[in-house]
């Protein structure tokens, strides 16, 4: 199933181009239901709705260093602390956007947008303190992550070897399409992943190479206490702007179009816009710590 929120908060499973609207107020209400609820009996075609984020998380459990492609190309960056696999922080649950709506470029906080292209995991029951043989009764579905991150900011983080606020401003979270259900796929550990800009291939990756497996991630995490709905991200792949011998060549602007794609999952589209653009102001002074 393809479980999509849409226009103002309306909740429905696509069929092909067609939609059909399901008797719940939120996604989160859906997994909290077990899935339990009815149709409405309204049917609208998808080229007549406007997506929106599929789902707004109590917890999004962020997931850091895990692809070894990407490990490793994270020595050329001279971090001031390592990024071990598995690492995990928690993500702004208000930054989260949905699919075409704009990533807005703070210029008055940062000058190197970057782009994370990861695979989320959406939990579908509650639990805490189990192990990885268990994690499959837990995991609901998956939808795209993109993880934008300010570089710049991150490095000053990096200092005290911790990372949030680069990676938690307002639009930094697009999620999306879709939820694609568990069953849906036959084997999370074999999806391959891709990210564009401008239609140019950025990040190239596939889920074999996570060195945590997704079982043993939302395992590892649930200490924390899980709520239905909520999300646990993988980490991202090969190819971000940051590793480039020139990044500035490779980080966003307003203007570019990202494409994040992950196979039987879908593709994010997100648009980058500048502040001015976003808010028909002018951007706040820009602030020095």
């Amino acid at each position: 199933m393809k479980l999509i929120t849409f226009d103002a908060g309306r909740v429905g499973r696509l069929e092909d181009d067609e939609v059909i609207e399901l008797d719940v107020p939120s996604t989160r209400e859906f997994f909290e239901r077990e899935g339990k609820v009815e149709e409405t009996g309204e049917r609208l075609a998808l080229a007549d709705v406007r997506l929106r984020a599929p789902i707004r998380p109590k917890k999004f459990f962020h997931t850091a260093g895990n692809f070894a492609d990407h490990h490793e190309e994270l020595q050329a960056v001279n971090w001031s602390h390592p990024v071990h696999k598995g690492i995990v922080f928690f993500q702004n649950v208000d930054a989260v956007i949905g699919p075409d709506d704009p990533i807005v470029y703070p210029g008055h906080l940062t000058e190197e947008l970057d782009y994370e292209l990861e695979l989320a995991v959406i939990i579908g029951k509650p639990g805490k303190f189990f192990g990885p043989d268990e994690a499959l009764e837990h995991i609901a579905g998956f939808t795209v992550f993109n993880d934008i991150t300010a570089r710049d900011i991150q490095r000053r983080e990096m200092e005290s070897g911790v990372f949030s606020f680069s990676k938690a401003i307002d639009t930094f979270c697009p999620i999306g399409p879709y939820i694609v259900t568990a069953d849906e796929i036959p084997d999370m550990q074999d999806l391959s992943m891709e990210l564009r800009v401008n239609g140019e291939v950025r990040q190239v990756g596939h889920t074999k190479q996570m060195r945590v497996s997704i079982p043993h991630l939302v395992a590892y995490h649930s200490p924390q206490t899980y709520s239905a709905g909520d999300i646990v991200t993988t980490g991202t792949v090969s190819g971000v702007a940051a590793v480039q011998p020139n990044p500035f060549d490779f980080y966003l602007q307003p203007g570019d179009v990202v494409e994040a794609q992950i196979e039987r999952v879908g593709t994010l589209r997100n648009p980058v816009v500048s502040w001015e653009q976003a808010h028909d102001e002018p951007a706040p002074q820009k602030i020095d710590w």
